[in-house]
């Protein structure tokens, strides 16, 4: 699945765009998502980095989970390291992707009715510049069949 997310503003600073979506407990979840100007024109994330909380809710200082450009041994976060994979497709940073993975081990772990999320992308180290780009509610399915 990939979803597009366009900034209007030249500068790239614009609302957050929304996007609600369900996870399947103990199913892998993968999705791209394609930054893109006005114009269509991918937005450059060549000096960015991203990261992504999922919380009851927006203020809350309960965390479920974080996903960051820095992958966890499973492979669930945000994927920016050249060159994204997404089937076939091959795409550096300058192409505005970033790919969301959480592992099924990952969501196997959650155990949340319904959840907010956000994801930013930031560049420095303090940050410096920082975008949210996307927010939304995830809504969780709970898992019947379990492996024993």
């Amino acid at each position: 699945m990939s979803i597009k997310i366009t900034s209007t503003a030249k500068d790239y600073k614009m609302a957050a765009g929304r996007y609600n979506f369900k996870i399947e407990q103990g199913s892998t979840v993968d999705f791209t998502i394609n930054y893109t100007d006005s114009a269509g024109v991918a937005i450059d994330l060549t000096d960015y980095e991203a990261r992504m909380d999922i919380r009851p809710s927006a203020g809350s200082s309960t965390l479920y989970a974080t996903l960051s450009s820095s992958l966890a041994a499973d492979g669930t976060g945000i994927n920016m390291t050249p060159p994204v994979t997404y089937g076939n497709l091959s795409l550096p940073k300058a192409s505005g992707s970033l790919r969301i993975y959480i592992s099924a081990g990952s969501s196997s772990a959650f155990d949340f009715k319904s959840a907010q999320y956000d994801l930013e992308v930031y560049s420095g180290s303090t940050p410096t510049t920082v975008n949210k780009i996307l927010t939304g509610q995830i809504n969780l399915t709970k898992e019947i069949t379990t492996s024993s």
